[in-house]
Parts: structure tokens; sequence; C-alpha cells
């Protein structure tokens, strides 16, 4: 194979026709090729693929995947020309997509407004601080040669991947679903690509909020209790439970937690798509900016907890319940009804509402700005890892956690209110005064522990089960 592609560029160098476009681009490959292949061997393995383009600053990703054709661990001259001249094709539909006005090259303004329909709210200083590191001749505009140059061994193939890959809202579940719903384009709402995502993100959850509900329930008895009862380690916790209930009572609470998934996530979804279209007004192509994604974000939420809110009680009575106290959920739901009332099934809905705010807008701003650092630092790159992703989302829901978990435990002592024997009917910021006085401002966290202690494995389980479930409905990244 090597003396084939070394006579080959030296028959076009010597030949007597023109260059032209593709006898210039078939010379450039030869010579590219020429400097990857340090032994001279006429093939390129590992060890020298990742050599020769980590010197240039290239991504090796799409060569050691798509590259290499027929498996034999190294890349000829024909498959590395074939792999070339496939990227180039989409590199170039690319370039042409980000050129709005068509004049043959990509300016600051088409980049943000490239980035900004992929949901990367960005200014034109970072749009700015984008095109530099790519325009090599210093004419603030990117050219066809700078742009091939510089995505030439990058991994994308399109820009929506990238947006794609940052869709969290459903990959990582930490038993609140308060966070800002993705946006889908029309491609993938007709597609069905959008339900499968919808179910992974479900199944996601029930395997999360199952493998983690033992925290869960300590944190609920924690926040209903305060420093009166059920003090101790978390480990000390567990014993008590179990002394309590066996083994099983470490799940109380759970089916109802699992089982208002789906309709929670259905109503929310739904509901941000219509309000996203009354926001948009008659402009249905209108990308909406971050600000407007919080607030459809926050009536959706409230949408969802509104309808599902009875459910949301039903949980805290079922978690706090002791051992024959109810026979499952319906006998819980009649002898709610019987002794309180319809009205017991809202209790704590104030400041749950309340609490929707805080949460979706610091995660929703922390997780734009992780992200646009991201992807400010690896332009170009698709696929930020499993780390990056898991990262993001395990930090900006903990801060989202941090702003609203004193409306949470307020909540929760609410729901909670009838199920204690003597305990006063107080209201929202009769509590709030009540457990200042009485425990300081920290009482308002009471629960945290366990609470924090959950995020981690809740959201690598989640995310593990999210992917595992797409692969099974045949939802891949790329895939509509």
């Amino acid at each position: 194979m090597g003396p084939q592609w070394t006579w080959f560029s030296r028959a076009q160098c010597q030949s007597g026709e023109p260059p032209g476009p593709d006898r210039e681009r078939e010379k450039r490959w030869a010579e590219l090729f020429d400097q990857l292949d340090l032994n001279k061997d006429g093939h390129i393995d590992i060890v020298e693929l990742r050599a020769g383009l980590a010197s240039r600053g290239f991504s090796r990703k799409s060569l050691e995947k798509a590259g290499d054709t027929n498996q034999d661990g190294v890349l000829d001259f024909e498959e590395f020309t074939q792999y070339l001249r496939a990227h180039e094709k989409q590199l170039k539909l690319m370039f042409h997509k980000l050129d709005k006005n068509n004049d043959g090259e990509i300016d600051v303004a088409e980049i943000r407004d490239c980035l900004r329909s992929m949901g990367v709210n960005i200014s034109m200083n970072d749009a700015t601080r984008i095109l530099l590191s790519m325009d090599k001749d210093g004419t603030m505009t990117i050219d066809w040669n700078e742009w091939r140059d510089y995505f030439l061994f990058n991994p994308l193939t399109n820009m929506e991947e990238v947006a794609r890959y940052w869709k969290r809202s459903m990959m990582l579940d930490i038993g609140e679903q308060l966070t800002v719903p993705d946006d889908f384009s029309e491609e993938e709402k007709k597609s069905g690509y959008v339900w499968r995502q919808l179910m992974a993100g479900a199944m996601a959850g029930s395997v999360s909020r199952t493998g983690t509900a033992p925290l869960d329930r300590i944190k609920v008895f924690r926040q209903v209790h305060g420093s009166s009862d059920f003090t101790g380690s978390v480990l000390t916790s567990f014993q008590v439970m179990w002394k309590e209930g066996g083994p099983w009572s470490l799940w109380r609470g759970n089916g109802i937690n699992v089982l208002k998934i789906a309709p929670e996530t259905a109503i929310k979804f739904t509901a941000y798509e219509q309000i996203k279209n009354v926001i948009r007004g008659g402009n249905e192509t209108r990308t909406l900016r971050v600000h407007e994604r919080f607030v459809a974000g926050s009536l959706a939420g409230a949408t969802a907890q509104t309808a599902i809110y009875p459910m949301e009680v039903l949980k805290t009575r079922l978690t706090l319940r002791k051992t024959g106290q109810y026979t499952g959920i319906a006998d819980c739901a009649k002898q709610m009804l019987q002794k309180e009332g319809v009205r017991a099934f809202y209790k704590g809905y104030l400041p749950n509402l309340l609490s929707i705010v805080p949460y979706a807008g610091i995660d929703l701003a922390v997780y734009e700005t992780l992200k646009f650092a991201w992807l400010n630092r690896n332009i170009g790159l698709a696929d930020p890892g499993v780390m990056v992703l898991v990262g993001c989302g395990a930090v900006s829901s903990t801060c989202g956690q941090l702003a609203s978990y004193p409306l949470a435990l307020i909540r929760t002592r609410m729901q909670a209110q009838a199920s204690l024997k003597g305990a006063p009917k107080l209201s929202m910021l009769a509590l709030i005064r009540n457990i200042v006085s009485q425990e300081g401002v920290t009482g308002l966290y009471r629960g945290i522990s366990p609470n924090l202690l959950k995020v981690i494995p809740a959201v690598s389980v989640s995310y593990v089960v999210y992917e595992y479930t797409r692969m099974m409905l045949g939802t891949s990244v790329t895939h509509l």
C-alpha cells in the first residue's frame, strides 16, 4: 500500500495537467499521510495516529473509530482518504448551513446565531473568541479553508449533535423533577425520537429512585422530626428503620415515588411545548433565550406539580408510616380523605410551588454556564464524555437543591402535619419562624446530608440506565 500512494502522489506532481481542486486536495492528503506515517511503512498505526494528531491539537476519536474500515488496527492510504473525503462533504454542508448570507465566509453574528439555535446563548464577545480560535489570516471571518482545516479530524458531523449530547433533563434523575425541560426540533418530534427519550428517562428515574430510596426516607424523617427525634449518623438512621420494620421498610414510599414519574414527565413536557408556543407568538422558528426557557420551564413545572401533587403528599405519608398503619397507596388515600378531607392532598402546595423558581433558575444558570465553558474550550467536539455530562448535571442539580431546600423542608413538614398526633397545624411562615427560633437557620437544612449523599449514586445510576434503555429502544444521540 505504501508504494501505491507514494506513486499516486508523485504522478500528480509530475503530470502536466493543471492541478485543480481535486488534485490539490489529494496531494495535500498524501503529504499529511506521509507526515503521520512516522516509520514510513505505508500504514498509520494507533501510536502514530495519536502522536501525530496530538501534536497538531486534533481529536483522534473519528479516525480511530470510523477511519479503520477493515478493523485491522492500522490505516492505509485508501482508508485515510476515504474518511477525509466523506468528512469533508459533511463539513461542507455544515459550512454552507452556517453561512446564512452565502458570501463564502462565516462571521461572528453567524456563529452566535448558530449556537443560539442549539440552545447555547452567548454574547458577541464570546462568539468573537470562538471565531479568533479558527481565524488564521486575521480577517475576522472564517473561510472554507480555515473551517476545513480546523475540523478536518474532528468527529463533529453536524451542529445539532452538540445540542443533543447536552439534553439532560431526562438523563439525570436525583428524585426531583424541577429542571427546565429540553428543547427538541420538529424533526425529532415527528420521528418519535422525543417519546423514546421520555421512556428512557422514565426508566432511568425509576431505577435511580429505587436505588437511593433508603437515603430519601432518612431525609424525609429528618425534615419532619427535626432535631427532636431521629438523630445520629446515616448508619444509625438505617438501623432505626430496619429495627422498626425490617429491611423492606427502607423502601417505604418508593412505589408511588416511581409511579408519579411518567405522568409528571408527560404533563411537564406537553405544557412546556404549549407555553413555548405562546412565548414565541407567531414566530414558531424562533429559539427561546435562556430567561424565556426558564419562564416556560417554571410554568410547565408548576402545571405538572399541580396535577400530580396529591401523589407527592401520599408519598410523604407512606414514607413516614409505621408498620401496619396503611395497607397500601389506596388505603392511605382513603384514610386521608375520610379523616382530613380533600384539602389534605394539597398541604404544602404553596412552598412546593415557590421552590420551583430557585431550583429551576439556579440549576439552569449553572448548567448553561458549565456547558458553555466546556464548549468554549472544546470547539467542535460534539461528545463531551460521560464524566463531563454527569459532572455538570450533578453540580447544577446540587446547587438548585441547596437554593430550594428550605422550602422543600417546609413543604414536607406541612404534608406530614396531619399524620403527627398533637402537632399544631402551622402555616408556611409560622413554620419557618418556629424552626428558626427553635433550631436556628441550620434547622432549615435538616436532612441535607443524606440528600447530598444520594446525588452521585442517583445521577450515575440514572445515566447508565438511560443509555442502556436508549440503546434498547434504538435511540442513539444522532439517530432519528
